[in-house]
C-alpha cells in the first residue's frame, strides 16, 4: 500500500508554473494604451503558455539601450520587482537581441526570453500532427542557432595565432554543424510536404470545386466557424493559437453552391519571422484560395489593429488582393446594437456569431457573391461528348442558358474562378 501511494503521488506531480514579468519599451510614436494593449496580449501568450504573470513594467526610452535593451536603472527596477513577486521569468514584449537577451540574464539572474520564444514555445506545445511540428522546430533552430552562439562566448578567442585555439570553438562548430544539418533535414522534409499539399490542391483545381480559405487574428473564432459551417467538430476554445495544423472540410446544403473551407494557424501582431518562414507551406493554401474569409472579433476593443497585422501578412503573403469577405464575429457579445451598426457601415462586411448561428446564412451569400467571377457570366461552347465538362457547368456553376446543335452545348453560365480556368479551352464569348 506504502508503495502504491508514493507510486501515485508521483504521477500526480506537477511542475509549478512559471512566475512571469512582463516589459516593454514605448517608442517615440507610439502610444500609451498601444503598448498597454500588446502587453495585455503578452499577459495572454504567457497564460497560454502556461506561466502567471505577476509584474509588469513599461519604460520610455527614445531608442533600445544596446546592450540591455531597457536602460539600467530600469533593469535594477526590474530586479527588485521579480525578488517583491518571486518571479523566476521575465518576458521582453520586443524582440531582443542575443546580446540583449544574454546580458538581460546575467544582470537580473533570472531567466530572459522575448515575445518570439514565448510563441515559439506555445506553438511548440500546441503542434499535433507531423507536419506541424516540423515547421515549429524549423522556427526554433532557425531562432536558437544565433543565441547558441551567444552562449559559447566565454569560450572563444578573439585574434589569431598562440591561444586563439581551444575546446570552446570546437565545441561552438560542433554544435553550429549539428544545428544546420536538422535545418537542412527539416526543410527537405517540408519540401515533400509541399509538393503533396500541391498535389492536394491541383486534384481539388481539377475538381472544380472552388476554394474559401479562412484567414484572422488568433482566437477570432475561426475554427468555431468552420465547425459551424461544415458540421467538423475540430477542436476549438477561447485561447490563442488552438489551431496550427490547417483543416479543409466541404460546405454543402441551404441550397447553395458547395465549397472546400480551409482553416490555418491565426495571425498576431509581431508574429516571429520564423515563424512565417517556417509556415509558408502551410499558408500557401491561402494562394490557392479564390475567396478569403476575414474571421475578426467584433467584441474585441483592439479589432482595427487585429485587422491590419492580419492585412499586413496577407500583403506579405501576395493574397491581399484576392476577393475578400470580411465576417464580423461574436457580435452576441456586444451589448449594444448601434456598435455592430458602425462597424457594418464603417468596415462593410456581414455580422456574424459562430457560436449561435446568428447571420450564418447572410454569410453564406456573401461567400455565394464572391465566388462569382467578378466578369459576369462566360458563354461557352461544349461538344455532346465532353459529358463531364457539360456536367461541372452543372454543379459548380449557375446556367442561365442553354442552345443545343448537332454537335455542341451552348452554355451561358456562371462559374467559380477555379472552374471557369478548368472549361477556360471551352469559352467563346463573355456574356454581356
Amino acid at each position: 500500500m506504502k508503495n502504491g501511494r508514493r507510486r501515485h503521488a508521483v504521477a500526480t506531480t506537477r511542475a509549478p508554473r512559471e512566475r512571469a514579468l512582463i516589459a516593454a519599451l514605448r517608442l517615440p510614436g507610439q502610444r500609451r494604451w498601444e503598448v498597454e494593449e500588446s502587453l495585455d496580449e503578452l499577459a495572454g501568450l504567457a497564460a497560454a503558455a502556461g506561466a502567471t504573470v505577476v509584474h509588469r513594467v513599461v519604460q520610455e526610452r527614445s531608442a533600445a539601450a544596446p546592450a540591455l535593451h531597457f536602460g539600467r536603472g530600469k533593469i535594477d527596477e526590474i530586479a527588485q520587482a521579480a525578488r517583491a513577486t518571486r518571479a523566476n521569468l521575465v518576458i521582453s514584449d520586443d524582440a531582443l537581441t542575443p546580446v540583449q537577451e544574454r546580458n538581460m540574464s546575467q544582470a537580473l539572474g533570472l531567466k530572459v526570453i522575448d515575445r518570439t520564444a514565448l510563441i515559439l514555445d506555445i506553438f511548440a506545445q500546441r503542434a499535433r500532427t507531423s507536419e506541424g511540428k516540423l515547421q515549429v522546430e524549423l522556427a526554433q533552430l532557425t531562432y536558437l542557432l544565433p543565441r547558441l552562439v551567444g552562449q559559447w562566448t566565454h569560450l572563444e578567442r578573439l585574434g589569431g595565432g598562440i591561444g586563439t585555439r581551444g575546446p570552446g570553438e570546437t565545441q561552438l562548430e560542433s554544435d553550429r554543424r549539428v544545428i544546420r544539418r536538422r535545418l537542412m533535414q527539416i526543410r527537405g522534409e517540408l519540401d515533400h510536404v509541399r509538393v503533396h499539399r500541391r498535389v492536394q490542391r491541383e486534384g481539388r483545381r481539377r475538381g472544380g470545386m472552388p476554394v474559401v480559405a479562412l484567414v484572422g487574428y488568433t482566437n477570432a473564432g475561426k475554427t468555431t466557424l468552420l465547425n459551424r459551417l461544415s458540421g467538423a467538430r475540430l477542436v476549438a476554445a477561447d485561447q490563442l493559437f488552438v489551431t496550427l495544423d490547417p483543416a479543409a472540410r466541404l460546405v454543402n446544403g441551404a441550397g447553395r453552391r458547395p465549397f472546400i473551407l480551409t482553416d490555418t494557424v491565426g495571425f498576431i501582431r509581431k508574429l516571429p519571422h520564423e515563424l512565417v518562414a517556417a509556415f509558408r507551406a502551410t499558408l500557401e493554401e491561402l494562394q490557392d484560395a479564390d475567396v478569403l474569409v476575414h474571421v475578426v472579433d467584433a467584441s474585441h476593443p483592439a479589432l482595427e489593429e487585429h485587422m491590419a497585422a492580419v492585412e499586413a501578412l496577407l500583403g506579405e503573403l501576395g493574397v491581399a488582393e484576392r476577393p475578400t469577405v470580411l465576417a464580423l464575429n461574436k457580435v452576441d457579445r456586444i451589448d449594444e446594437p448601434r456598435v455592430v451598426s458602425r462597424l457594418v457601415e464603417a468596415r462593410g462586411g456581414v455580422p456574424i456569431s459562430a457560436a449561435t448561428g446568428e447571420g450564418l446564412d447572410r454569410l453564406r451569400a456573401a461567400i455565394e457573391a464572391a465566388l462569382r467571377p467578378a466578369g459576369g457570366a462566360v458563354r461557352l461552347r461544349v461538344p455532346h461528348a465532353e459529358a463531364g465538362a457539360l456536367a461541372r457547368c452543372y454543379a459548380q456553376g449557375r446556367v442561365l442558358k442553354r442552345t443545343d446543335d448537332a454537335d455542341h452545348v451552348e452554355l451561358d453560365v456562371e462559374l467559380p474562378p477555379a472552374a471557369a480556368r478548368a472549361l477556360a479551352a471551352y469559352q467563346v464569348a463573355r456574356v454581356p
